[in-house]
């Protein structure tokens, strides 16, 4: 992800290519290591390229995450992704795609920070950009779709979270086909938030369209197949005990 914007700085004269050592770092897994050269790289940005160049929102969108493996809260997290926002609308405008990225962590880091109605909220605000931005059946729209549900179901309303799934599962048959992971996975969250509804019937039929097309794609003996055929014996034993 580094390496054009390393390449951006390698190629100005007034960069010392010695402190540039994101590369190795982060390729090396050390994360304490991957953290320093990243604040390293911040610091060169905010002085060759200035704050609101499109490189330094950039790596400072990264740093962030540097942050949060080396244990800085989730909530610190959400902070530094909210001033990143804040910037890029201000630089970038809303449609930019580093604009929606943005959103995306804000909303994400809201729910590890505990904040499940915030980020319910701010996955509501970002399905709506990134489906007038994209469109709906774009990748990324129909991925806010899926996290969507899953925030709702975490912040307890199962019966949204299934409304969510049940209305993004059609798209994606349509746009990926039954036996895409994507659809398949879809298939099996429906089934979870079904069961959590208190809709087991529903959460067996579902299980049943997805083990049919798992049989069908991956073969009766693959471990997906296998996992779905013993969650629909445990729905099943649920049902009529």
């Amino acid at each position: 992800m580094l390496t054009p914007v390393v390449d951006f700085l390698l190629a100005r004269d007034d960069v010392d290519a010695d402190k540039l050592t994101v590369r190795s770092a982060g390729r090396a897994g050390h994360p304490a290591g991957a953290l320093a050269a990243v604040e390293a790289l911040v610091g060169d940005c905010l002085r060759v390229l200035g704050p609101d160049h499109a490189n330094t929102l950039f790596v400072r969108g990264l740093l962030a995450y540097r942050r949060a493996d080396a244990g800085c809260s989730a909530g610190e997290t959400v902070s530094a992704f909210e001033r990143l926002l804040a910037d890029e609308l201000r630089v970038l405008g809303p449609d930019h795609p580093q604009t929606l990225i943005a959103r995306h962590d804000v909303a994400r880091w809201r729910g590890a920070a505990g904040d499940l109605a915030g980020a319910v909220a701010a996955f509501e605000q970002l399905l709506a950009e990134r489906t007038r931005v994209l469109g709906g059946d774009h990748n990324d729209t129909l991925v806010t779709r899926d996290e969507l549900a899953a925030w709702r179901g975490r912040g307890g309303d199962a019966a949204g979270a299934v409304a969510v799934l049940e209305h993004l599962l059609p798209d994606q048959l349509r746009v990926y086909g039954p036996a895409h992971p994507f659809t398949m996975n879809t298939r099996l969250r429906l089934a979870y938030w079904l069961e959590r509804a208190g809709d087991v019937r529903g959460a067996v039929a579902t299980l049943e369209h997805l083990l049919d097309d798992q049989i069908g794609a991956l073969g009766a003996e693959h471990p997906s197949t296998m996992s779905t055929r013993d969650l629909l014996r445990e729905l099943h034993r649920r049902r009529w005990r």
